[in-house]
């Protein structure tokens, strides 16, 4: 993996964007986290908001308390709420040297460069593409493990 930290005192510091719904946080978000902040120096997470959500199930968990949740994970310098009309809006506030999509993003991660290049920003895209592959590593298999206990 291409880790892009500064070598040098005095120079900028590369700041890394990670984005996602993180409902139901689990060891598969820790992952993914870790594996974004070692691209760089500083890690910024953008939690996504409900209303913006449209390739997965609402989450279960309110936008302001899965933000206090994000905030609140050491590997994380600052965590914000996602924009309500565009996704692109939270980015220009960060300036990001590097976004990292996780493994299972739907984004093409070409065609997001070429699109944040068409809007001025110079950050490459990056995708983790190591995950974990633990029983409870994601929202969807908690909710059904869940369902499966209480319907018993």
């Amino acid at each position: 993996m291409l880790v892009y930290r500064r070598q040098h005192t005095g120079d900028v510091l590369v700041k890394v964007l990670a984005t996602g719904t993180f409902d139901l946080l689990h060891p598969g978000h820790i992952h993914y986290l870790s594996e974004a902040k070692k691209l760089g120096d500083k890690l910024y997470v953008i939690v996504a908001r409900e209303s913006m959500i449209r390739h997965k199930p609402r989450p279960i968990i309110p936008d302001e308390q899965r933000l206090e949740m994000v905030s609140s994970l050491k590997i994380v310098d600052k965590a914000l709420l996602g924009s309500e009309s565009d996704i692109f809006d939270p980015i220009m506030q960060i300036k990001p040297d590097i976004i990292a999509l996780g493994y299972d993003q739907g984004f093409d991660a070409g065609q997001l460069e070429k699109d944040l290049h068409l809007r001025g920003f110079d950050c490459k895209v990056i995708r983790i593409e190591s995950s974990l592959t633990c029983s409870l590593c994601g929202s969807a298999k908690i909710v059904k493990k869940v369902l499966e206990r209480y319907q018993e």
